[in-house]
């Protein structure tokens, strides 16, 4: 028996990368200003997530860019199905059983614009409950998942031990153009 040595072989994802400096610290700042003038609503269902969110933020030249990199990434023609920005302050969180689960194979992309790094908050993606990728907290990375039927994902516990900590994901979801 041969041991698996790709993610694909592993967990059936074709693509699970970061893509570190995607943007630079002045224009994650631009556009963190931007989501708090466009306005978060907060979502606090304890069983399934504490967090703020902004559905729909308009960032259409920021889309194009990180479409464009998620198709050269993954090979596919991908359009923007979904987007929806989250801001996470201590004690925050989202949990796996929140997450939906897509069908078909939607591309996932999580573009880091906190203001600077935070221990332990990571973005997990679970295959069958076992986390396969981490996507760390590294102000102007890039994640690019490809999802599957048995992926879900989570967002990390915010710790309260960080008092000043506050993580901001733009988070895409693309599918095939």
């Amino acid at each position: 028996m041969t041991t698996p040595t790709t993610i694909e072989q592993l967990f059936g994802a074709r693509t699970a990368v970061v893509v570190p400096d995607v943007v630079a610290p002045a224009l994650a700042a631009e556009i963190r200003e931007r989501l708090e003038r466009a306005g978060y609503t907060r979502y606090a269902l304890l069983d399934r997530g504490s967090y703020d969110v902004l559905v729909e933020p308009e960032e259409p030249a920021l889309f194009a860019t990180l479409i464009e990199l998620a198709a050269r990434t993954t090979g596919r023609s991908l359009a923007i199905a979904e987007a929806r920005a989250l801001r996470l302050s201590p004690g925050d969180y989202l949990l796996a059983h929140h997450d939906r689960i897509h069908g078909d194979h939607p591309v996932e992309l999580v573009l880091d614009l906190s203001p600077a790094a935070v221990p332990g908050a990571e973005v997990h993606y679970r295959r069958r409950g076992q986390v396969y990728f981490r996507v760390p907290c590294a102000p102007g990375s890039l994640g690019i998942v490809e999802r599957g039927p048995t992926v879900a994902c989570n967002h990390t516990y915010v710790s309260k031990r960080n008092p000043g900590a506050i993580v901001v994901r733009l988070v895409l979801l693309l599918r095939d153009a």
